[in-house]
């Protein structure tokens, strides 16, 4: 089939929604770093390597003439970049990671999100014959699956920390 058919226009619809939801994942730990005006429990790595990852693959839609890559990374570097500098308000000059066999410390939402899209634009990647978008996220697919082996092997606890409410 001829980019352009329907199926291909549902996939580029695919890959923005799932993009653009992987990217608002961000959101529960920028409320979450606002409200407790700390980093605790926030990871930077991930939005620093999205931010850069974001600014390549602009770069590289521009290059290509291609809508669909355009916004989403567009969208994805301004809210990677907010999300990295109210990481850097609030936190302090010497962060600690500790390492630990939990996913107490992994976003299970991020995962999925993460899974869908880079599988939604493995998928809009081999349609178009592009392998300069389908392979890149092939390691997307596989780490998603990695972590979700993780939740699978050290499940997160649930808090101890509730009472229960008597009725």
């Amino acid at each position: 089939m001829e980019p352009g058919t329907v199926v291909d226009s549902l996939l580029s619809g695919a890959c923005v929604f799932f993009t653009l939801g992987m990217f608002s994942t961000g959101l529960s730990d920028l409320r979450h770093m606002r409200v407790t005006r700390s980093v605790d429990s926030v990871q930077f790595l991930p939005f620093l390597t999205t931010d850069v990852n974001n600014l390549s693959w602009l770069s590289y839609g521009v290059l290509k003439g291609d809508g669909t890559l355009i916004v989403v990374n567009v969208v994805g570097a301004v809210l990677q970049t907010l999300y990295i500098l109210v990481y850097l308000h609030y936190c302090p000059r010497k962060a600690k990671v500790i390492k630990t066999q939990s996913t107490q410390r992994l976003s299970y939402s991020l995962t999925i999100a993460t899974l869908l899209t880079s599988a939604s634009w493995t998928l809009y990647g081999f349609r178009l014959k592009d392998p300069y978008i389908m392979v890149p996220n092939l390691p997307g697919i596989f780490t998603s699956f990695i972590r979700l082996w993780l939740f699978w092997k050290y499940p997160q606890e649930q808090d101890k920390n509730y009472r229960l409410l008597q009725t």
